[in-house]
């Protein structure tokens, strides 16, 4: 099976073209392809004649996506859009990323995906329009929401919580919001087997256990041994953001178990996040030579994975 990763430099995509190893697996990321640039995508997929195509690319900065809206939709909307009209030409089935802000948070009890979505955030509504236009295009895509990614390398909250414990040892937490921090190899190895399942419609991958940021950063910072830093828990309303944020987007597990899938709890996967992260310490990251150098121009910036 030929298998396209768009986005393949991104904090999923590099650990999605690690997990692969069975079979053909191409990888592109902003330096190498545009989404937004239809010509360049054509081109991508006339090169590439994937079976399967992997979408993770976005702009995923969600308080720059509200301060550029324009860009938002370009990237996460139109550019994904300009995938999924290439798969369909080439006959290839799409996997998109999609994630939990389109959900407004006011449920208060694990989202399904049959929830209608509300989101509240300029990210949240380019990722859902992204969704509706998608499955449009390729009734029988399969959707992909996750939420709270984390991992080794790349920009994520645990590695900010380590990179701010070294120089203070009093960090203020929001408490308020609730979710579910999904390990990026974790979501990786799902969404292989999901791929290689034939999987249809809208799936909600993460791992399990719901908590609060201030809850996640204790926890990042007991299992990192760093008793020597205290947490407080404050209010959203303490800590102002461009954007706002559901206080409540933890997402049901129902669908993902109907493929026999099942992902650990994220307390279980944070050992594995310090083994990866001490390796990327110690030595570059071996992905890099996986990700092909397709002969395109990119115009996007280092924002978009």
């Amino acid at each position: 099976m030929r298998v396209l990763v768009i986005g393949a430099t991104g904090l999923l995509g590099k650990v999605l073209m690690e997990e692969w190893v069975e079979d053909t697996c191409t990888g592109v990321g902003a330096e190498h392809v545009d989404i937004c640039d239809t010509s360049q995508v054509s081109s991508l997929f006339e090169t590439t004649r994937p079976d399967w195509t992997v979408l993770t690319a976005a702009y995923t900065d969600v308080d720059g996506c509200e301060r550029d809206r324009d860009r938002a939709f370009q990237v996460n909307c139109c550019g994904a859009v300009n995938v999924a009209r290439e798969a369909a030409r080439a006959n290839s089935n799409l996997l998109f990323v999609s994630t939990d802000y389109v959900f407004d948070g006011s449920k208060g009890s694990p989202y399904e995906t049959g929830d209608a979505v509300c989101p509240i955030s300029v990210y949240g509504r380019s990722k859902a329009e992204a969704e509706r236009l998608i499955r449009d295009i390729l009734p029988e895509c399969c959707v992909v929401r996750t939420a709270w990614l984390f991992g080794a390398i790349g920009r994520c909250f645990p590695n900010k919580i380590l990179e701010l414990s070294e120089s203070q040892k009093r960090l203020r937490v929001v408490a308020d919001q609730v979710g579910t921090p999904t390990f990026n190899r974790d979501l990786a190895r799902t969404i292989v087997r999901l791929v290689r399942s034939g999987a249809k419609g809208i799936v909600h991958a993460t791992n399990t256990g719901p908590c609060s940021w201030y809850e996640f950063a204790r926890e990042i910072l007991r299992v990192g041994g760093h008793a020597d830093v205290s947490v407080e828990a404050i209010r959203t309303e303490d800590m102002p953001r461009p954007a706002p944020r559901p206080k409540y987007s933890v997402l049901s597990s129902v669908s993902l178990r109907q493929y026999q899938l099942q992902m650990r709890p994220w307390r279980d996967a944070l050992k594995e996040y310090f083994d990866d992260r001490a390796a990327v310490l110690s030595k570059p990251a071996p992905f890099a030579a996986k990700v092909a150098k397709v002969n395109l121009l990119s115009g996007n910036s280092e924002e978009v994975q």
